[in-house]
């Protein structure tokens, strides 16, 4: 293998084999020399299995043990802390998300966007067979955000998106509750004035296993992101004492 212009994170909880039909579409549809970081909360995860089994075909597949803390948000910032390159596409396990957007994604980043979107709301975009009040409140959050807030997407929820490593790095990611981490990263993206793009994407729901989604709980998270987005342009030094200081109230 050569060497990778970019990892893909996917986190996974007690996917099993459910995880291997959309891992082989992640492995056909994209062209960019990539690794690919299927992250695992402990060793006896039955991801792990079919996993290491698939990889052995595909060397640049392999499975990761998160040791920062149980959920989607540790196990997303473990890969991309894990992430040996420039470029860092977050996608999901459960097959939802169309890879066909990948080398896109990728190369958005690589043209200079911080965050580049995969985008459901867009022209272009779909949502297929979402909950309706899910779907209803990731829509407004994302196209209020976009119209009042100017945060270069109408999708900051999706968690399938590309990052510049070194941004992600340099910003940090305070969140450690559930998939909020794609909005937490647009927010400071929008208040430090970095260019983030969108391009249109097909989102199916899963077909297989169920959904980890906590809607109830996560909400209030969703909400400190939200609002978050909206307000003056922050330096660098601003944005991390301003975060700082929430995440000590």
């Amino acid at each position: 293998m050569s060497t990778p212009r970019a990892t893909l994170v996917i986190p996974a909880y007690n996917e099993g084999e459910n995880i291997l039909p959309g891992l082989a579409r992640i492995i056909a549809a994209t062209q960019t020399d990539a690794e690919v970081l299927v992250v695992v909360d402990s060793p006896d995860d039955t991801t792990v299995g079919p996993v290491e089994e698939f990889a052995k075909s595909h060397p640049e597949v392999r499975v990761i043990v998160n040791d920062y803390g149980r959920g989607p948000a540790h196990a997303i910032r473990y890969g991309i802390d894990a992430a040996t390159t420039p470029t860092v596409v977050v996608t999901m396990a459960d097959g939802c998300d169309d890879p066909r957007q990948i080398d896109e994604l990728i190369l958005l980043v690589e043209r200079g966007v911080v965050v580049a979107a995969a985008s459901r709301y867009m022209a272009g975009g779909q949502q297929v067979g979402a909950p309706a009040f899910k779907s209803l409140l990731s829509r407004a959050a994302g196209r209020s955000l976009h119209t009042l807030a100017h945060a270069g997407t109408r999708d900051a929820t999706n968690s399938f998106k590309a990052y510049d490593t070194a941004f992600v790095r340099s910003v940090g990611i305070d969140s450690r509750d559930g998939f909020e981490i794609g909005l937490e990263l647009t927010a400071k993206a929008r208040r430090l004035r970095l260019p983030v793009a969108e391009i249109p994407t097909i989102w199916l729901d899963r077909t297989a296993g169920q959904s980890n989604f906590k809607l109830a709980k996560w909400i209030p998270k969703y909400l400190r992101w939200y609002r978050f987005a909206f307000g003056r342009r922050l330096s660098l030094d601003q944005l991390t004492t301003l975060t700082n200081r929430k995440a000590a109230s």
